[in-house]
């Protein structure tokens, strides 16, 4: 029996977002796939030289916000700015969550600015909360992390497909360019 691909994700968000600090493995069928998902909850609380190893760490990101708390939306793209740098060149897989949908009475964010948002990160939108009972835009928390498992999975493909050369090649290549020119 082959094993499930595993894929790490890692959670972000300000502090009382609804997420809580953890590390735990969660294992489901996705597109007819058992994959094996190992899920590191940040809860907001770490410094920035965690923060960045926490990033270094994952390969699919799910970026969470309180509907009912702006500050944490204006969060989310700083937090963006940052994982950029820090996985680059590669552009990071990852999903925008809007949760406490169920708190619609105290909604400080509009589902529509999460979905600009999310277009300007060129990311999926989820509006949701984490109360089992409530589901909102676009789908549960659940269907989040199957979204950026999918995404994942597609980018790993794509990159077993264009194998890059490795940086000492391309010195390699550089010295030879140089000591061919010196010669002639």
């Amino acid at each position: 029996m082959a094993k499930s691909p595993e894929v790490k994700l890692a959670v972000f968000g300000r502090a009382g977002v609804g997420k809580s600090e953890s590390t735990y493995r969660h294992q489901a069928s996705i597109d007819d796939e058992m994959v094996s998902m190992e899920i590191l909850d940040t809860a907001g609380q770490e410094d920035l030289p965690q923060k960045e190893g926490h990033m270094r760490w994952g390969d699919g990101f799910v970026l969470v916000y309180d509907i009912t708390d702006r500050g944490s939306f204006e969060e989310v793209a700083p937090l963006r700015g940052l994982l950029e740098e820090v996985k680059r060149p590669k552009h990071a897989p990852l999903v925008l969550v809007g949760n406490k949908a169920d708190l619609e009475h105290a909604r400080q964010v509009a589902t529509e600015e999460g979905e600009r948002l999310a277009a300007d990160m060129a990311c999926a939108f989820y509006e949701c909360s984490a109360c089992a009972d409530h589901v909102g835009t676009g789908g549960g928390v659940a269907e989040a992390f199957y979204e950026l498992c999918r995404e994942v999975r597609r980018r790993r493909a794509v990159q077993g497909k264009t194998r890059r050369r490795s940086s000492t090649t391309h010195v390699k290549q550089a010295i030879n360019k140089m000591l061919t020119k010196i010669s002639s």
